[in-house]
């Protein structure tokens, strides 16, 4: 097992935990490009037994991430790793809590979780109530932290990890929900919730990285509701045209799913490569063909009661729900068999350079 830290800027908190870790761990520390004039934390971190990966800029910590798993995948095959945050957050307990629940579980992910009990700085309990409950909202899937940084991966999914896009906070979101969407298996364990000097040292830039880390929920919530507002306009202009409600909704139904499926697979889903046409399509169609029928069936049914306006809405929200599950979990789900392919070494550090 390998621990990986990435590092913007620490301060002895960084060296603190290595120095609580046994001689014998290995452990990889990224410097995120953090200037010369933290060098001499990650020079004692090296003379400490840690491998340091430079970056020349600062890049953010999910390329940081994606650099260390890119590392150890070529020097370390096999292994699997643990990732920790550099400001003292994470000790050697904790990490130590998630490895061994790693090494006793087949599943794809560990994440070590915070309960947010105590003193805790308002941004960060606010922000991970938030975070957690649009994530919930968005997936149907609960985790009680969806912003921890202490991880466990086995070896077997670094490669598919340096896939994942993603440079900055957003990443680590951006990496749980396509591991939802792959139906993998995520274990949780709790460890202690520690924040240092109101979380001073944190990086955390709370417009722009909040934007960054809700930007991909909210994403995946905004596709559905577009279409069904697209489809409940359509469907009341083509009734006050003196169309057939039959012909109403199936004209309605067809343009605001086309336009659903485009945004789902170049913006919602499409993770820097799009799914495949030929796999996506026909499973989408399949899906819009049995949610059509649905909606004829339903609203046939409640449109002579309720009216038009409240049967759509009442058919629309049940169907929604239904819609956004199958397309989450069937037509755009990423299969582990896609080219798991991670660049070099060498690569990743010449495009973070």
């Amino acid at each position: 097992m390998i621990i990986l830290i990435p590092g913007y800027q620490p301060d002895h908190r960084l060296t603190d935990l290595l120095a609580t870790l046994p001689r014998s761990q290995k452990v990889v520390v990224v410097d995120d490009g953090s200037g010369p004039q933290y060098a001499l934390w990650f020079a004692k971190a090296a003379r400490m037994g840690a491998t340091v990966l430079t970056h020349e800029q600062n890049r953010g910590k999910g390329q940081a991430l994606r650099t260390g798993f890119t590392w150890i995948a070529e020097h370390h095959p096999g292994a699997d790793v643990v990732c920790a945050d550099s400001d003292g957050q994470h000790t050697n307990s904790d990490i130590n809590l998630v490895a061994q629940a790693l090494s006793n579980s087949d599943a794809e992910m560990v994440l070590g979780v915070r309960s947010f009990t105590g003193k805790v700085p308002l941004r960060s309990r606010f922000g991970n109530v938030v975070t957690r409950s649009i994530f919930h909202m968005a997936t149907g899937r609960s985790l009680a932290d969806t912003q921890t940084g202490l991880r466990a991966y086995p070896a077997r999914m670094l490669n598919w990890l340096c896939t994942i896009d993603g440079d900055r906070f957003d990443y680590e979101l951006k990496v749980l929900l396509e591991a939802i969407r792959e139906q993998m298996t995520i274990e949780q364990v709790g460890i202690e919730t520690i924040y240092l000097d109101e979380n001073a040292s944190s990086h955390f830039r709370p417009i722009a990285d909040s934007w960054l880390i809700y930007r991909p929920l909210l994403g995946f919530c905004a596709s559905s509701l577009l279409a069904f507002t697209v489809d409940f306009v359509l469907l009341t202009v083509f009734l006050a045209l003196g169309m057939g409600l039959i012909g109403s909704i199936v004209t309605a139904r067809v343009l605001s799913a086309a336009m659903n499926y485009i945004i789902n697979r170049t913006v919602v889903f499409e993770h820097g490569n799009p799914a495949p046409v030929r796999e996506t399509l026909p499973r989408y169609a399949g899906l819009a063909a049995v949610l059509l029928l649905g909606n004829i069936a339903v609203m046939w049914v409640l449109t002579p009661v309720l009216g038009s306006f409240w049967a759509k809405l009442l058919t629309e929200i049940t169907l929604l729900v239904i819609s956004y599950t199958v397309q989450r979990l069937v037509v755009f789900v990423h299969g582990h068999h896609r080219d798991p392919a991670a660049p070099t070494t060498r690569d990743l550090l010449q495009r973070v350079a």
